[in-house]
């Protein structure tokens, strides 16, 4: 007997595609058998074991990812939202979504915000201190109550006050400059003057006097001056210790600006000694001790040099040339 080949692959069912058994598969007849009829017995079929997947590891499919295929093989449908829960996530997402783009434009506008802050203030201080200034100014809490007059020493305490008390009741930075120089204008012997306010109710005048230098003879009598020609006071006498300035062309020439200014340069101790300074032009300038010693002086310059010259030079002589302070020339 021929032995019989091998069976065909099982046929799939096409709803699950299952194999089918063998035993629905009819018998296969073999053309050279010379039985008609006759079927051959079949043989035993093994399960297919399922191919292993050749991809990586398994990943576990979270438990609310996974849908239950139907039974019968039809397309599963989408599960239905619990009621009420799509506007709310939709609400949710707006809100969070309009929170983040307001932080965003916060952070990006930041700086300018600082900026625009920081001229807020500086233009809010600047209001503020000029309101307050101009409160200040005019409010009477800052008036003058007290005047202090400072370094006067010639002059009457009590005239200046008098001449100055138009300033009282007045706030200290309206005080009238032009007014309180008008006023003291009528005392020769102020060279300069400053003014300094003290809060809430004082007026400081600080003065510098003229210093004299000498008297000059005139018809009007004898006037004190000082080194400028300003005339100080006139009386029938000069102050005593003040040397008698006799300069070509009158206060204002250049011979008594000379005269003037060695006086100013010179000592203490030879000052004292000077009764008389004569001078015709602004280079012979010629000094006469109460002794009746004359020491020829020259000009104005190098004046301390040339005064050091002559505390140097010998006594016992009547005549000095001081005029060249590198050589001096006595007789």
């Amino acid at each position: 007997m021929r032995r019989p080949g091998p069976l065909p692959p099982p046929e799939r069912d096409r709803a699950g595609d299952a194999p089918t058994r063998p035993s629905d598969a009819p018998a296969q007849p073999t053309g050279d058998s010379g039985r008609a009829g006759e079927q051959r017995r079949p043989r035993a079929v093994l399960p297919l074991r399922p191919k292993r997947a050749e991809v990586g590891p398994a990943v576990e499919t979270p438990p609310h990812e996974v849908d239950a295929a139907p039974a019968d093989g039809a397309s599963a449908a989408a599960p239905s939202a619990a009621p009420g829960a799509g506007w709310r996530h939709v609400w949710r997402a707006t809100r969070a979504r309009r929170r983040a783009l307001r932080a965003e434009i916060r952070r990006f506008t930041g700086r300018a915000r600082r900026r625009r802050m920081a001229w807020i203030t500086g233009v809010a201080a600047v209001l503020l201190l000029v309101v307050g200034s101009v409160g200040a100014a005019y409010s009477p809490l800052f008036a003058v109550q007290r005047i202090v007059v400072v370094g006067a020493e010639a002059i009457d305490d009590a005239a200046l006050q008098e001449a100055l008390g138009a300033q009282l009741g007045r706030p200290l930075p309206t005080v009238d400059h032009s007014e309180v120089k008008a006023a003291l204008v009528a005392f020769p012997l102020i060279e300069t003057y400053t003014l300094e306010a003290r809060p809430p109710h004082e007026l400081v005048v600080r003065i510098v006097e003229r210093t004299p230098v000498g008297v000059v003879r005139s018809e009007a009598g004898v006037s004190t001056v000082d080194a400028a020609g300003v005339v100080l006071s006139t009386g029938d006498a000069g102050p005593e210790g003040l040397p008698e300035i006799d300069a070509a062309g009158g206060l204002a020439a250049p011979a008594f600006a000379a005269a003037a200014q060695v006086l100013r340069s010179l000592p203490e101790d030879v000052h004292a000694r000077v009764a008389t300074v004569r001078a015709g032009t602004p280079d012979d300038v010629t000094l006469i001790l109460h002794d009746g010693t004359e020491v020829l002086w020259g000009s104005a310059d190098d004046s301390v040099l040339k005064a050091a010259g002559l505390e140097a030079a010998p006594e016992g002589h009547h005549h000095y040339d001081v005029s060249s302070p590198g050589a001096i020339v006595v007789r």
